[in-house]
């Protein structure tokens, strides 16, 4: 299936293939499964087609509860239905005698990645091992932000972990090792690995302090991802590391959708090819990428398209354009049409960012991606886009019914 059913646009006869491409009454009368499932390029839920309008926000791991909920606040405002984050931080030990390789003290805000104490993964350099923290300053707080957004009907996105070192990440836990190597020791070395693993079944296998269900059990989260963008060098090396670990992960839970987190600048998808990834991801950046805004729509196109070639859904989770640009509201405009007319199952837009405790939004002054529930022209276009996309599913739904 492909544009035809995605633009909605088409005569009769369109339409009465995109009724055919879609489950029957009696299909969703039979999958009444809480969790999202895939069907060809498509997510599905209770047996429906769920086209996917959500945000990221990278704080939600370690700000304030209050600066949690106004984060999931906000998305519900916005229209959204899914919220992405990754679990974090990781430092190195306690005592310091382990170095933390990034600022573990900030005091900025939140959002500029003042922790506050927070900490997921630790060096213990008296057992000579990695340590978890179970605590309220650890993964009690991702228990709090899934029963939040569990009240908001949200669902969330959680990657295992993040490869780059604003808050440690992959990068952190070879730097334990004495490794200056950031593209391939932590896919390689078997100490890693064993973290790695040790650390997704503690995830995986958790039991919500505050609401009692297992995450492996909570269909809260939508999908897990391996790691945020794992830029692992060479590409042998990082199909090996996928593979093994998709494995891995699907071993211990087999209700959740699975995903590399991989940007896929290039627009090849060597993830997609992994029987045990279920749909694929790319992030976009014209800045970062070298391109122009019209070719990163037309790449919105060919990336998308993917979807079709795989016959998995595909996500855009990530894309940005700076406030510095004076055509930011155009070029926005222009991709989110594009989207809504493409065979993406979906975008997380980065990113949204709500007041600090300090009553004020957070500044924003390298990047310029961030959006606010201001009610300024950006925050508007985006709560139309994401109604639009919803507007999207329920005409799936229609051309679906009896």
């Amino acid at each position: 299936m492909g544009k035809l059913c995605g633009t909605f646009h088409g005569a009769i006869a369109a339409a009465l293939l995109c009724v055919a491409a879609w489950p029957s009454a009696g299909a969703k009368a039979q999958d009444a499964s809480p969790f999202v499932t895939v069907k060809g390029n498509r997510f599905m839920l209770k047996g429906e087609p769920l086209f996917v309008a959500g945000v990221n926000n990278h704080y939600l791991p370690f700000g304030s509860p209050a600066e949690v909920t106004r984060v999931l606040d906000d998305a519900v405002a916005m229209n959204a239905n899914v919220v992405r984050t990754f679990i974090q931080p990781v430092i190195g030990s306690l005592d310091g005698t382990t170095p933390t390789i990034w600022n573990w003290r900030s005091t900025a805000d939140s959002s500029n990645l003042n922790v506050h104490g927070v900490v997921m993964m630790a060096w213990d350099p008296i057992r000579a091992r990695m340590v978890v923290n179970d605590g309220p300053d650890g993964l009690q707080r991702i228990d709090f932000l899934l029963d939040e957004a569990r009240k908001r009907g949200l669902k969330v996105i959680l990657a295992f972990l993040d490869f780059w070192s604003y808050t440690g990440g992959a990068q952190q836990m070879r730097a334990w090792y004495g490794s200056d190597d950031e593209y391939s020791f932590f896919a390689k070395d078997p100490r890693t690995i064993a973290d790695y693993k040790r650390w997704v079944k503690t995830v995986i296998t958790r039991v919500n302090s505050i609401n009692g269900v297992s995450y492996a059990a909570d269909p809260t989260i939508f999908s897990w991802e391996l790691m945020n963008e794992p830029d692992i060098h060479p590409a042998p090396l990082l199909a090996t590391w996928l593979n093994e670990m998709a494995v891995y992960v699907k071993s211990l839970d087999r209700n959740h959708l699975l995903a590399s987190g991989h940007s896929n600048p290039t627009g090849e998808f060597p993830d997609m090819a992994i029987s045990k990834i279920d749909f694929g991801t790319w992030h976009g950046y014209p800045r970062f990428n070298g391109i122009t805004p019209e070719q990163m729509t037309d790449r919105i196109s060919a990336f998308c398209s993917m979807s079709v070639a795989f016959n998995k859904p595909v996500l855009l989770e990530e894309f940005g354009w700076s406030k510095a640009h004076a055509n930011q509201l155009d070029v926005y405009g222009s991709w989110m049409q594009a989207l809504y007319n493409s065979d993406c199952a979906g975008w997380v837009v980065w990113r949204l960012v709500s007041r600090q405790d300090s009553g004020l939004f957070p500044a924003d002054p390298v990047d310029g991606f961030d959006i606010h529930n201001d009610g300024g022209q950006l925050w508007t276009l985006m709560q139309s886009a994401a109604k639009k996309q919803i507007d999207k599913q329920a005409k799936v739904e229609a051309l679906s019914a009896p």
